[in-house]
């Protein structure tokens, strides 16, 4: 009888599991078909009755089941104290996957035992990009992955062409940020420029530096070493 029970159970769970799945993948296909410009990333059932979480061009947003309606904005949980912003964990959520799937694309640097996390943005001739960097040569235990936007000018784009195709990258973007001195490009590389700017408007971001944390918060632009250890701190908190 228990045996029984327990196949109809499982049974159960996955008919629903089934039935979440069409319903997902119909709400896909008609929000595709109603934004047929836009990319439809995801589509989540949110964690109350009657909306699907949507992730459109990189942007959370919602819908009904019939997708006849349609919204974005910040989603409170109420029930806590204080209010859980459930949009702004989805979207961090959103952020850290997508940056763990870029890290081929960032300098990678590891300082101390390398533990905690940040991704920055930043432009080789950012004047507050060289005073972050004097700021994070204060800083330990941490693997910082930079991911080079140069906005500014054709100039930041060839420094950052020839930090990229450098043999040892990360010593070429500290002796660039550190010590003003410009490596020598060994070969003629290609380097993943636009796609870097391109992750960095997906965020929101418009200038530079931007910060994000491993828990995908981002921290804003330049801070001093000190913000910057709370910071780390704060998401490898339990």
């Amino acid at each position: 009888m228990l045996r029984r029970l327990a196949v109809c159970m499982v049974g159960l769970a996955a008919l629903v599991a089934c039935s979440a799945d069409a319903n997902e993948a119909k709400i896909r296909q008609l929000l595709q078909g109603k934004f047929p410009t836009m990319k439809v990333e995801s589509v989540t059932k949110a964690p109350f009755a009657g909306l699907y979480e949507v992730v459109l061009d990189g942007e959370i947003v919602y819908t009904d089941e019939k997708v006849e309606y349609f919204f974005g904005g910040n989603i409170f949980d109420i029930r806590t104290l204080p209010p859980r912003n459930l949009t702004e964990d989805a979207n961090n959520r959103l952020v850290v996957h997508v940056l763990a799937g870029a890290q081929d694309m960032a300098i990678k640097r590891v300082k101390g035992n390398g533990n905690r996390t940040l991704y920055t943005f930043e432009d080789p001739n950012c004047g507050y990009c060289k005073q972050l960097n004097q700021e994070l040569a204060k800083v330990d235990d941490v693997t910082i992955y930079t991911f080079l936007t140069p906005i500014l000018s054709q100039n930041s784009i060839d420094k950052s062409r020839a930090v990229w195709c450098a043999g040892d990258r990360a010593k070429a973007w500290e002796d660039l940020m550190l010590r003003a001195a410009l490596p020598e490009s060994g070969s003629n590389c290609v380097a993943p420029i636009e796609r870097s700017i391109a992750l960095m408007k997906r965020f929101g971001v418009r200038g530079t530096p931007a910060l994000f944390l491993a828990n995908g918060r981002h921290i804003g632009g330049f801070i001093p070493a000190d913000q910057i250890e709370r910071a780390l701190n704060s998401a490898t908190a339990k």
